[in-house]
């Protein structure tokens, strides 16, 4: 069968993990029957270049030129024969081929170590003692950054891990930078992609090459290798779509990008996809395109088959990882950031539980495009079918669901699913710290496999949460944090700065709720984010109601996206982002809480009007649990055994537990309703309200309210039954 089409994601994404896009889309195609291959371009081009091959031409063409370098680089360049024998031994233990390479590199006198390696002073102080295997993926990670410092310098200054030529990608408003880097000509990067691409193309001979482009540093390499494929492979139709084009293109109108590329495609890739495949097939006319941009007669249009619906979720398929080279991907440790860390270390494979965001309000997002602004959830069901699936593809049992915000009550039937199912699933996701995660719910997540969740606190600021139509406050985001820390699950908070009317003040009222969070320990993980205004959110649509002005250039030919503003109300906030860092830095290991906020700044800082106990004294006033008959209750444990005991009228619940067995001696009357009670209630059966159970003690056993307020109900409360 001839392969229809070749998705490509350009350099660079992720070391650990390929992007998902790819994968949604070919899932999708063979639903239809389609033929089609993928490749991560991006691990590839890192495999080249981080080899023994590789590091070779680095060296070469780094002393054939007599480039003058830094002493860093210098000091590299001299333990050229070092970096050679080590770089293809580091590379395979990296991919978790090579595991006893652990021991040599943690004694700490395997690998040549240059300015990276300095800040291993900080290592015990910073993150304890680490494991064998985790300090040596550590100092594996620090020789990469150290070569790839070395590759910035010397080769090529737009490298970067997980990114190539971003600066050119972000806000272009214009196409000439670009435009004069792609014609400017290929270094070492540019032709070891090249090559790479060649042989793809020559392997699988396909009729059209697609590439996923979701950020701006995945824009120079998409266009570098539609620049190549037109140039050796011009029967070959050349089209992008994803985040990039999403968010950035969507007002295109220079028709030079069309020298590189034929099509561009906008939001959700499946129905333009399947258009576009037919019109390349003589099966439609090109004005049956479907969210498409083109070039006719040098002037781009956007051709828009609004009579062709979106595909539903349910229809999708489940995305297709099976030629991918999962085995290669590297698994790094960045350890000063617990979330970083699981960004960057392991494989996961990547599901959305519903498209777009069920919030949807927040005005700092880009709230008005398709991605988020069209809400549609899947089943429970089909979404562990997915999971199934993918895992029997992979041999992977990590998720990472990437929702904008995954909804609870979703989230609340896949844990259960996963359950019923008997599946070891482990997996994180994105959340709003919304009240309906209760301690319960979050103990349902932790059963289920949840290990992490990350969530918007932004600005830690009731008036600007308001402001940001966050649907939340602080009292409740600190009353969630502690419902998931509590459950065993870790939480990162995204953090911002620089709102618009943000004061000073209230800057470093911000800064101490984050840092109570911490000091409290219902936080474990944050980052600081400089707040940028982008064109299709409700501060960019309408700044004037938030009290700020754009400024600059207006809407250009290219790009257009991230928004120049002057806020003539709020603080200078550029001289905040390094103290907010440093501090956040030290909170996070533990250190740092008695410091007083303003010496983390080198400019004068109003005193924090927020009292010093005010997050602990929010914990401590949550109200109990009440009950309600609308309620849900769930068992999440094994059913337990029931005994006659030796006591005429009496019994034993025996409960076996993973670590210990346990056994409550009751009443035969309410032992067997206990028991009757947790069977109707297990995870296995369909989800229950307390209305019945409430009518079923009080006929047969006695009051319930003085059940609740029994040992016998604590026991089981805190042994798995839930109440949401």
């Amino acid at each position: 069968m001839a392969v229809k089409v070749l998705f490509i994601t350009p350099p660079f994404t992720q070391l650990n993990t390929p992007y998902p896009a790819t994968a949604y889309l070919k899932g999708y195609l063979n639903t239809l029957g389609v033929s089609s291959k993928q490749m991560d371009l991006g691990i590839e081009v890192i495999l080249k270049l981080f080899s023994k091959e590789g590091l070779t031409k680095i060296f070469d063409q780094i002393e054939q030129n007599e480039i003058d370098l830094s002493d860093n680089s210098a000091r590299i360049l001299r333990l050229k024969a070092n970096y050679l024998q080590t770089i293809d031994p580091v590379i395979a233990f990296l991919q978790d081929k090579n595991p006893t390479l652990a021991y040599h590199i943690s004694e700490g006198d395997f690998l040549p170590e240059a300015s990276r390696f300095e800040q291993l002073d900080d290592l015990e102080w910073a993150f304890g003692t680490l494991g064998v295997r985790d300090k040596a993926r550590y100092f594996a990670t620090l020789y990469l950054e150290d070569i790839g410092d070395l590759i910035t310098e010397a080769i090529d200054p737009n490298f970067g891990f997980s990114r190539y030529a971003e600066r050119l990608g972000m806000s272009a408003n214009n196409f000439d930078e670009m435009e004069q880097a792609l014609e400017n000509e290929s270094g070492l990067i540019d032709q070891i992609m090249w090559e790479i691409l060649k042989k793809k193309v020559e392997e699988v001979q396909p009729q059209s090459i697609a590439f996923s482009v979701p950020f701006p540093g995945n824009l120079y390499g998409a266009l570098k290798c539609g620049q190549f494929i037109k140039s050796q492979f011009p029967e070959i139709k050349v089209w992008m779509g994803g985040g990039y084009p999403n968010t950035e293109l969507r007002t295109l109108k220079d028709p030079r990008v069309f020298n590189y590329l034929d099509y561009i495609t906008l939001d959700d890739g499946e129905a333009p996809v399947r258009l576009l495949l037919e019109f390349l097939d003589g099966k439609r006319g090109i004005e049956e395109l479907k969210r498409t941009f083109v070039r006719i007669n040098e002037e781009v249009k956007l051709l828009n088959n609004s009579s062709v619906k979106d595909v539903s979720q349910r229809e999708v398929g489940t995305p297709d990882y099976s030629d991918l080279r999962l085995k290669n991907y590297l698994s790094v440790i960045e350890v000063a950031n617990p979330m970083h860390r699981l960004w960057s270390d392991g494989r996961w494979n990547k599901l959305t539980l519903a498209h777009g965001c069920y919030w949807g309000k927040c005005t700092f997002c880009d709230i008005s495009l398709d991605y988020i602004g069209r809400y549609e959830p899947i089943t429970a069901s089909i979404l562990c079918d997915r999971i199934e699936e993918i895992m029997a593809q992979t041999g992977e049992n990590g998720f990472h669901f990437v929702d904008e915000a995954a909804p609870p009550a979703l989230m609340r039937d896949l844990a259960i699913e996963i359950l019923r199912r008997e599946l070891t699933v482990v997996w994180w996701t994105n959340i709003r710290f919304e009240s309906s995660f209760s301690a319960d719910l979050c103990r349902l997540l932790r059963a289920s496999g949840c290990i992490a969740v990350s969530g918007g606190l932004e600005v830690a600021s009731d008036r600007l949460l308001a402001l940001i139509k966050k649907g939340v406050t602080v009292s409740q985001v600190a009353q969630v944090c502690q419902h998931f820390t509590q459950s065993g699950i870790m939480v990162h908070a995204y953090l911002m700065y620089g709102f618009p009317t943000q004061t000073t003040q209230e800057t470093i009222d911000s800064m101490e709720m984050v840092r109570q969070l911490f000091e409290t320990g219902v936080l474990q993980s944050a980052f600081w984010h400089r707040f940028a205004m982008t064109a299709h959110s409700p501060v960019g649509l309408d700044p004037k109601a938030f009290q700020v002005q754009r400024v600059g250039v207006g809407e250009g030919d290219f790009a257009n996206n991230e928004l120049d503003f002057q806020d003539p109300v709020g603080a200078d906030h550029s001289q905040f982002s390094q103290g907010l860092r440093k501090s956040l830095f030290n909170y996070m290991h533990g250190v740092g809480f008695e410091i007083p906020l303003k010496d983390w700044f080198d400019i004068k800082m109003p005193k924090t009007t927020i009292p010093k106990n005010y997050i602990s004294n929010v914990l401590q006033s949550e109200p109990d649990l009440e009950y309600k008959s609308h309620q849900r209750v769930l068992w999440i444990r094994a059913l337990p055994e029931l005994v006659a005991a030796e006591d005429e009228g009496f019994c034993e619940l025996v409960f076996s537990g993973k670590k210990e067995d346990f056994a409550m001696e009751l009443p035969l009357e309410l032992g067997q309703w206990v028991s009757k009670f947790l069977t109707q209630v297990s995870y296995t059966q369909q989800l229950q309200t307390l209305n019945p159970i409430i009518q079923s003690y009080e006929e047969e056993v006695g009051s319930f309210d003085e059940l609740v307020e029994s040992e016998v109900w604590e026991i089981l409360r805190e042994q798995g039954l839930l109440i949401f």
